[in-house]
This record gives structure tokens, sequence and C-alpha cells, in this order.
């Protein structure tokens, strides 16, 4: 079932104060930074580390090889679940105290310290938990919790707890009437963060393992309820916090993670619910969780039907509309076979094709390739049917005329669920500036980028370095070729509210976990996501995110193209759109004469008068601009485009060598999506000027 490096059989000499277990499932990302916090906290103590890899597909064991040389490793080659994981190193484990910790967390640098100091200081404590912080610095419920007997059952599902917070009786599950900085002894704790008494464990008087009938959820539930019932205390310190980045193990599979969720309250419940109370209450509890399970499970599912129920309305109301223009001109009216034959096929026969093209996968983007191929499909399944079915063959001129709408409607709503109508995100990051380089050096050349970094916040000043200009001195259109200093981190909020930033990016490098805490706790009132950049790598950690900002490197010998797509596939998607855009374009100018002459959206529907030069061959959808030409080997089959992957790169003057980068993504990553995409971004995004 499981197999371990070499180093993971190494064993500690001398005393070990504490042991750190970590059970990680495909989220290599966020380990490597709890590791890191885990490392600060652990300078002042003995500390051992073991990470438990429940089968991941994602290099989480080399790259945890590779970087953390002294943490344990066991591998196994399948998910055993999070409590039979953790049970495997707990095992093995020579720590007083266990801390079992989730993959998705960052650890103050006092958390060890504190935590084993009241430990130390309470005897009769088996289990200790600490302040948990969401990712967007506010205080998480579950950092302290009551078992679910029927009667805090019925307070949290009827929305009474919800009402009443401060209520000692409605409030009783989340305890929710104490305060978040208020010491308490407590029922139970949450499984992301809690320090176990080996003891309360392990000795004859402990609770044992976990149980790993308990697959995932209510492992942790359930073991502070048989440490409890062996004799032991569990208390909650607000004295030191915690970030908990939660679910992104599990985020994948959503319906799943519900069945399994509640399956856990389920078999909470039949293990030490109902033989302690009537079985009235325990079969008004038990049904209570499976409606709310139901309720969930509907709730899942909508939200993964929605993008399918609003391109089906999408076809089949610009069919309608269009059918309805047509017969109005005529003086006809519109047959019940219109209704329920020709609209709702040429609908469904879209969204199944948009399906099967991976146009509804799970994930924070939605591609837009899927959609215009499912029209495609949908149009040519319709026409194809009219051949067939003669009563039907009246629509065929509403079905060609319906496309273009249809196409604009379905590609709009996916880039208002984008990006959103503000354009591009802005971030600030706190760090200093080599930091703030660093990340400028990974975001330039890259078509997609998360954000655009407009300067920085410090303590320490680099150098000679001076504050840089106002923030009300730098303009949304001009990203500074050298980042500036904005002010201090005590600024920050300010320079959030007025400059309305998107992002607030930490330099792990440069800013201490505790810095990062407080900023997250103090700033959590604003509508700003945090992220962090990782010490020395490429990423960036959200929430519900992880985000790699290089675009790989060069290749050794620039003549070796992998050829992504055919030339004929590339030349027939290209001019397909030119002639479902171009009808478009008379509609486009009237859209572009409302807007300022100088606004990005102008200036892109400009470029698409310029489709009739892909329709004669002169130009390609996407490629290069003149300028550029000298700088791109012939061998990258690069045209001069109507639209230039550089376009929606930032406006200021570039090197030639971000240049050569922007374009070798393109050249090695191109698919219709990714051409959508650079349409799309040409619209909304800063561009360079046009040199040509």
């Amino acid at each position: 079932m499981e197999s371990s490096p070499s180093h993971a059989n190494e064993e500690p000499s001398g005393h070990i104060d504490l042991s750190v277990v970590i059970v990680n499932y495909n989220v290599c990302e966020f380990l490597i930074q709890t590791l890191r916090s885990v490392e600060q906290a652990s300078r002042d103590l003995s500390v051992e580390t073991w990470v438990v890899d429940n089968n991941s597909i994602d290099d989480s064991l080399a790259t945890v090889s590779r970087e953390f040389p002294s943490v344990k490793l066991i591998a196994n080659d399948q998910n055993v679940g999070f409590g039979a994981a953790n049970n495997q190193a707990i095992l093995r484990a020579r720590g007083e105290y266990i801390l079992i910790l989730n993959p998705d967390t960052i650890v103050q640098e006092d958390t060890l310290v504190r935590l084993k100091s009241f430990m130390d200081s309470h005897g009769e404590c088996g289990a200790l938990g600490c302040q948990i912080l969401n990712p967007d610095g506010s205080f998480a419920p579950e950092s302290r919790r009551s078992f679910p007997t029927p009667e805090t059952a019925f307070y949290r599902m009827t929305g009474l707890g919800r009402l009443f917070p401060r209520s000692k009786r409605f409030g009783r599950y989340n305890l929710t009437y104490l305060e978040q900085d208020q010491e308490s002894e407590v029922d139970a704790l949450s499984g992301s963060c809690m320090l176990v008494r080996r003891d309360a464990l392990l000795s004859e008087n402990g609770a044992g393992l976990f149980d790993e009938d308990f697959f995932m959820y209510g492992e942790d539930l359930d073991l502070c309820f048989r440490i409890k019932k062996a004799g032991w205390k569990i208390w909650y310190t607000p004295s030191t916090q915690i970030i908990h980045y939660k679910g992104e193990s599990t985020k994948k599979g959503e319906l799943k993670y519900v069945r399994l969720f509640y399956g856990a309250m389920l078999l909470f419940l039949e293990k030490h619910v109902e033989g302690e109370h009537s079985t009235i209450l325990a079969s008004m509890l038990r049904a209570g969780v499976m409606i709310r399970a139901g309720i969930s499970l509907i709730s899942a599912s909508v939200r993964r039907a929605a993008p399918l129920v609003i391109d089906f309305l999408g076809v089949y109301l610009s069919v309608l509309a269009l059918g309805f223009l047509r017969y109005e001109q005529t003086g006809g009216s519109l047959s019940a076979l219109f209704y329920f034959t020709t609209a709702p096929a040429y609908a469904i026969a879209t969204v199944v094709a948009i399906a099967s093209a991976g146009g509804y996968r799970r994930g924070g983007r939605r591609p837009s390739s899927p959609v215009f191929i499912g029209l495609l499909i949908g149009f040519l399944f319709v026409a194809s049917l009219s051949f067939f079915i003669q009563p039907i063959a009246f629509s065929r001129w509403v079905v060609v005329a319906s496309f273009p709408l249809a196409l604009l409607l379905l590609l709009s709503w996916r880039f208002a669920s984008g990006r959103g109508s503000r354009g591009p995100r802005k971030a600030i990051l706190v760090g200093e500036q080599s930091e703030a380089q660093r990340l400028e050096r990974l975001l330039i050349g890259h078509p997609r980028p998360p954000f655009r970094i407009l300067g920085f916040v410090s303590e320490e000043i680099e150098g000679n370095e001076e504050f840089g200009p106002s923030p009300s001195d730098i303009s949304d259109e001009q990203m500074p070729r050298r980042l500036h200093r904005l002010g201090r981190l005590t600024n920050l909020r300010d320079l959030v509210r007025i400059r309305e930033f998107d992002d607030i990016v930490f330099a792990a490098r440069d800013v201490s976990n505790q810095t990062i805490f407080n900023t997250m706790r103090e700033l959590k009132d604003l509508s700003v996501q945090f992220r962090m950049l990782s010490e020395g790598r490429d990423h960036i950690i959200g929430k519900s995110s992880v985000s790699r900002l290089s675009v790989g490197s060069l290749s050794a010998n620039p003549t070796e193209i992998v050829e992504l797509r055919s030339a004929f596939s590339k030349g027939l998607f290209e001019k397909l759109f030119s002639l479902i855009v171009l009808p478009l374009t008379p509609v486009l100018w009237l859209i572009s004469t409302m807007t300022p002459r100088n606004s990005h959206l102008r200036s892109g529907i400009q470029r698409l008068w310029s489709l009739w030069s892909v329709l004669l061959g002169e130009k390609a959808l996407i490629g290069h601009r003149k300028v550029d030409e000298d700088l791109i080997p012939k061998n990258w089959n690069l045209r001069p485009g109507v639209f230039a992957v550089t376009n929606t790169m930032p406006a200021d003057e570039l090197e030639s060598g971000e240049i050569v980068r922007a374009y070798w993504y393109y050249v090695t990553h191109q698919t219709p999506g990714l051409d959508l995409e650079i349409i799309l971004a040409s619209f909304r995004a800063p561009t360079t000027r046009d040199r040509v």
C-alpha cells in the first residue's frame, strides 16, 4: 500500500518535542507553503515533520524530497483517506505532542511554541486548537465546536444559530456566543490544526487512533468525542492563529465530497448519538441530516447545470427572436413545430456539442472555443435534419441568421462571469522591490496573467530607492518598467481603498507569517483577494487557486517546433470566425461610437474591419506586428495578424526578449480557445502602441 523514500526511515536522535503530521493529496504548492511556515515556527523546538501522500499526481513527492530533505515521507499507492493516512504517521511519530495539520494551511512563527507551552501548563488537556482564519482574514467558526446533539443540530439546521449567534442556547454549535479571543474549554476542534497529546491517543487511558471508517470529514469530531470520553479535556486558545485555504484538496468533484461529508455525519450519529437519546429525537436528527444532504446535493447540481441552462436559453431565445423578426416581415406566424422541434433541437445539439468539447469542465476559466464548435455542430445538425423533415425546412434561414447572435450571447456571459467589466485585475505586492520586479518579469510576456502588478509596499528601502509616484499619478493604462515603492505597510489600507486594488500579493520571502495574518485581519472588510508569491518559485497561491506564471523557456533549438494544429484547421477556424463576425461589424461599429475615442473597446472593434484581409489570405487572425517580424524565426510560421499576441501586453515599451517570449508562448500553446481569448483580451486589456 505504501512506499517510502529512503530518508523517511531515518530515526531522529534525542528528545522530540512535537511531531507535525500532514496528509497531502494533490496540493503541492499549498503543501510547500505549509512546510515553510512549519520550518519557521520550529526554530525553538525539536520538531519532526511527517508528510503522508495519498497517491498524488502533481509532483508532490519529488518536490518535498528535493526541497525539504529532512521531512519524513510516506507514499501511499492509493488514497486511503484522511484518518488512515494520519494513523500511519502517528504510529511512527516520536513527539510528545502530535500536531494534525492540513496541507493547505499556514502557521504563525509562534504557533508551535504557544501551543506546546499551553499543553505543558495544562496536563489535563488532551487536544488543543487555535484561531483559524479564512483566506480573507475573517474568523473561521469551525475553530471550536460543540458536539451535534439533537437540540444543537435543530438550532443549526433551522437557521436559529445564524439569526441569534450571541445566544447561549441558539449559538451553541459553533460557540458564537463566546468572544473570538476568549480562551475556553470546548467539545471539538477542527482537524485542519489540532495538537494532540500522545498519551491522550496511545496510553492505556487514551482514545486510540482515528477511526478509519471515516474516509474524509467527521473523523476529527469522532476523535474529539472519544478523547473527552476517555477523561481528557479539549481547549481552544486564541493566542495564535493559522490560515486555512479550505477544501483545496477536495474541491475537485464537489458532488462526491458532499456525499462523503453527510455520510460522515450519519456515521457519527450512529456511533455516538443514537444510543444516548430517544429513538424519536435520534430519528429526527438523522432525517434532518439527510434533508440537509439532499439540499446540498441539489444546490451543487444546480450550480453545475447552470452553464448548460444558460447556453440552452441563449440559443433557444436567439432562434425565437430571429424567427419572430422574419415572420413579422412576411406577415405569418411561427408554428408550434418551430417552438418544439427546430429551436430546442438547435439548442440541445449545441449544449451537447459544447459538453463533448470540454466546455463545461470544472475550473476557474470557461474556454471559448467549445462554444464556437458547439454552435457550428448544432447548426449543421439542424440544417441536415431539415433535409429529411421537410416541414421544418422553412426555418433554415432563421437558424443561419441566429448563429452570430447566439455566439455573441454565449461568449458575452462567459466574458462577464470570467474577468468582469472593470478590466484586468490590479495588484500590489507586500515585500521588497526585488520580489516585485521578479513578479513583474513573470507577468510580462504572459498572454493571460491573473492580474497586473502596479507597485509594492515595504518597511525597508532597498539601496537609495525613494518613494515612487503617488498612486494617483499611475494611470491604469501604464505599468512602470521599474516598479516603485508606493508606501509603507501602514499605508496599505488607503492604497487599496483609493486605487481600488483587486489583489494584495504577499512575498513569502520578505514578509513574516505574523505580518501576513495581522494584515489580513486588519483588511478583511475590504473587497480584495489575498495571494502569496512562493519564494523562489513561479507560483501565486490564492483562495481556491494556484496560478503558475512562467510560460516556459525557449527551446534550446528553436527550430524544433511541435505543430499543435495544421495550417488547414487554423485557416478554417480563422475564415469561419471572419464570416461569422463580419456581418456583426455594423452593429459593433455603432456600439463603438458610444465609447471614448481612445478606449480599448473602440480600438478592438475597429480591428474587426480588417477581417476582410483574413478572408483574402493577406493576414492571419492572430499573428505578429510588422515591427516584430525580424525577431521571430521563420519556422514559427507566424504571419502579420489582425490581432497580435503583444496587443494584450502592457502599454509601455517592451524589450525584445519579452516580445519573443510572448510569441513563443503562443506558438507552443496555440489553440482556437487561445485565439479567442487573445481577441477578447484586446477589447479590455492595455495594448502596446501600434508601431507598424
